[in-house]
């Protein structure tokens, strides 16, 4: 078989000269002619991957280099020594293996997001430090209360009425964590939710739309439920994945935390996770001897807002569905 020669250039390795050369194999060994004569034996030398129509790289064990621009010519020549590229590099070749790969990933991203995201937040949210907590409450009422809230305007008196009311109630589990109860005037309507540091902010207008001092103990027993297990901070993690790894891994939380006021104003938990929160607020009730009648007319209620909007149900979403769990609850 005739052999094949590829026109070529030599570097040294150690001056940036280049010397034109004749690269030609035979009989397994290398030989170079030309302004540079040289050989080695083709098991000794290096081929970079073929990217596109960029120059080839053949690299001597001494460092020394070959830059082969006729990329056709040198796989003609690699051919006929029976050299082949690695699986990796033919597959990155092909248009099909690579839709397949990506096919692939987009799979795998999509279950890892459904089922592997959920369940490792939980494992984050509990390893956090609880000053990484105490900060991203501090920093979210903070935010809140610079452009969303302000002062509430209820009563003193009716306010401590509420908090000894609800304190009054037996959590359904032992640990219940430390919470506190505040009251602010919101711009956004009647609202609730509670922050990872343990504040339960509770709106006037909420307040003053229900009007049914069992009904607001549902809002708040929900809203203790997810306090309780840790929502807001899984789904925080969930939607800030990358910066939330990069907090665990590095010990730097503050990009993280700069995220996460913002991120609350329009955040919606998942339906099981708004489920779970309703189930704590049916074993509280049941706990405490209240009729989960009033549970169901807080989300009717709330349902009926005149505007046809509740900025509470945006973020807690309503459904008959759940309605009719919590009533289904009551006759069990």
């Amino acid at each position: 078989m005739q052999s094949r020669t590829v026109s070529a250039f030599y570097f040294d390795g150690k001056t940036s000269r280049r010397y034109a050369v004749e690269l030609t194999v035979d009989a397994g060994i290398a030989y170079l002619s030309g302004e540079v004569q040289r050989q080695a034996p083709i098991t000794e030398l290096r081929v970079s991957e073929r990217v596109s129509r960029a120059a080839r790289k053949v690299t001597f064990p001494d460092g020394a280099y070959l830059e082969i621009a006729d990329v056709d010519a040198f796989a003609e020549l690699l051919a006929s020594t029976g050299y082949q590229d690695s699986l990796v590099v033919r597959m990155q070749q092909s248009w099909r293996t690579t839709l397949q790969a990506t096919a692939a990933l987009i799979v795998i991203l999509v279950l890892g997001y459904v089922y592997l995201l959920p369940a490792a937040s939980g494992v984050i949210a509990n390893a956090l430090p609880e000053s990484v907590e105490r900060r991203i409450g501090a920093d979210t009422l903070e935010f809140l209360d610079q452009r969303m809230l302000s002062a509430s305007t209820l009563p003193k008196s009716e306010q401590d009425a509420i908090i000894s009311r609800f304190r009054a109630l037996r959590p359904p589990a032992q640990d219940a964590p430390d919470y506190q109860i505040i009251f602010r005037k919101s711009k956004i309507g009647p609202n609730a939710f509670a922050l990872p540091s343990g504040e339960i902010v509770v709106t006037d207008e909420l307040v003053r739309r229900l009007d049914d001092d069992d009904a607001l103990m549902g809002v708040l027993a929900h809203e203790l439920g997810h306090l309780h297990r840790r929502h807001l901070m899984r789904r925080l993690i969930q939607a800030s994945a990358v910066g939330t790894a990069a907090a665990v891994l590095f010990g730097d939380a503050s990009t993280l935390i700069a995220t996460i006021p913002p991120l609350v104003l329009d955040l919606k938990y998942s339906r099981d996770i708004e489920l779970e929160a309703d189930d704590y607020a049916i074993a509280m009730f049941k706990a405490n001897g209240i009729s989960l009648k009033k549970l169901a007319y807080t989300f009717e209620k709330l349902d009926s807002e005149p505007t046809g909007f509740s900025p509470y149900l945006s973020t807690h979403p309503p459904s008959k569905e759940r309605i009719d769990r919590i009533l289904k609850a009551q006759a069990e």
